[in-house]
């Protein structure tokens, strides 16, 4: 089944779901609101602060760290391990207090649900199948100025091992976006399901006199604002060719004002050693004006949306990788989205038709591409629109998205 399909949602009630993942709710959240209210729901996650209404969390924690002496290729395999580990004991002790799931739903990334069909082999389980690695056409060796270390395609082998498991004995999985799941063996595409996690178009709306303040800043339509939200500043999402980008855009359009979303940590690729981060690397090579290149952290979700309905031109760089909903959601507010030519952006966006497309390796196309929105913005406004039109179409929550995966789980429980 695909996000692209409306269906009406199949109903589920009085049963009991377990949902896996070690940072809650992760990709669950929408499900757990859907199912919380008629159902049994426990999840199983790390400690965690975050709380829904009808779900009962059952925290774990690893019983010690990775041996650092273990060969390197296997860091992640004993990783994993562990983490499924700690998920088969909670496992093993709520099957000694009978409860007994009518479902299982976990994300196989991190290794949790390997040992979930050792403990419950009759039991369906969905899992999230969020991405398969590989050395070649992905990620890996993508970026030139951030080369992998020669035996990475060894690790990155053993790695899949555990992803291999969960796909040999899941009964369904989930796959995000049909690029992503392209990237999965072809032998277990049959069996994964192509649904996305859904875009909540009734929240995520354009504004006619949106506003937002941030560090004491408010940002409106009173003055050009050029957009990049990450969840942190690194190279996988081409924070360094956004960096190289900006000093071109406000020369030519001095009023401007370029606000930046994101982290100072790690979260895909290349550590660095301790203390140095990404964005103190890029502005030594770009300095760059910070009474007009606004860096806001992190911020919060309602903040975010009104960003987006302020925005004059949002940029979105990523590599050959997972999907940030990020890019889904400033669409989904009618922003002027101008994306790499990377394949996960172009499975959605359609070059002239609903957002733009550059080289992600061409900081000057960018910042052209850029001075060109803020200077003509009648020009893009059919584009902005269309581009709603096609969130509102593939991946709108609650029409297509949450229906398909309702009805997903409604016929494995049936």
């Amino acid at each position: 089944m695909s996000s692209r399909s409306r269906v009406a949602p199949i109903m589920i009630q009085n049963k009991t779901l377990l949902f896996i993942h070690q940072n809650f709710p992760g990709q669950f959240l929408h499900l757990c609101r859907a199912l919380g209210e008629k159902n049994r729901l426990f999840f199983l996650t790390k400690p965690t602060r975050n709380r829904l209404p009808g779900v009962r969390l059952v925290e774990y924690s690893l019983h010690r760290a990775p041996n650092p002496e273990i060969h390197n290729y296997l860091r992640t395999t004993e990783d994993a391990i562990l983490h499924g580990q700690a998920v088969a004991r909670l496992l093993l002790q709520m099957q000694k207090e009978n409860v007994r799931p009518d479902i299982i739903i976990g994300h196989s990334g991190w290794g949790e649900t390997q040992f979930v069909k050792d403990i419950f082999p009759d039991v369906p389980l969905l899992s999230y199948i969020e991405f398969y690695y590989s050395a070649v056409g992905a990620d890996v060796g993508f970026d030139p100025e951030y080369p992998s270390q020669p035996e990475l395609k060894f690790q990155l082998r053993c790695r899949n091992q555990v992803i291999l498991s969960c796909l040999e004995a899941t009964d369904y999985g989930l796959s995000p976006t049909r690029w992503q799941h392209s990237r999965i063996p072809q032998i277990f595409q049959p069996k994964v399901k192509v649904i996305h996690d859904g875009v909540d178009t009734d929240q995520l709306v354009p504004s006619d006199a949106p506003s937002v303040t941030l560090d004491g800043r408010t940002y409106d339509k009173s003055a050009p604002v050029v957009t990049y939200v990450a969840r942190n500043i690194e190279p996988y999402r081409g924070s360094h060719i956004f960096f190289r980008a900006v000093n071109r855009i406000l020369e030519k359009v001095p009023e401007a004002r370029v606000v930046i979303v994101g982290g100072d940590s790690v979260s895909y690729g290349q550590r660095l050693p301790e203390g140095e981060t990404y964005k103190a690397r890029f502005l030594k090579e770009n300095p760059l004006d910070e009474s007009r290149v606004h860096f806001v952290g992190r911020v919060e979700y309602d903040d975010f949306k009104k960003l987006l309905q302020v925005s004059d031109a949002h940029v979105y760089l990523t590599y050959p990788f997972v999907l940030s909903w990020s890019m889904l959601e400033s669409m989904s507010t009618e922003c002027l989205l101008i994306g790499s030519r990377t394949a996960p952006v172009e499975e959605v966006v359609r070059h002239g038709e609903n957002g733009l497309l550059v080289d992600f390796f061409d900081p000057k196309e960018l910042a052209e591409t850029v001075v060109e929105a803020l200077r003509q913005p009648e020009k893009y406004r059919e584009m902005r629109r269309e581009a709603r039109r096609t969130i509102v179409r593939d991946y709108d929550l609650k029409r297509v998205c949450l229906p398909a995966q309702l009805n997903l789980i409604g016929r494995m429980l049936g």
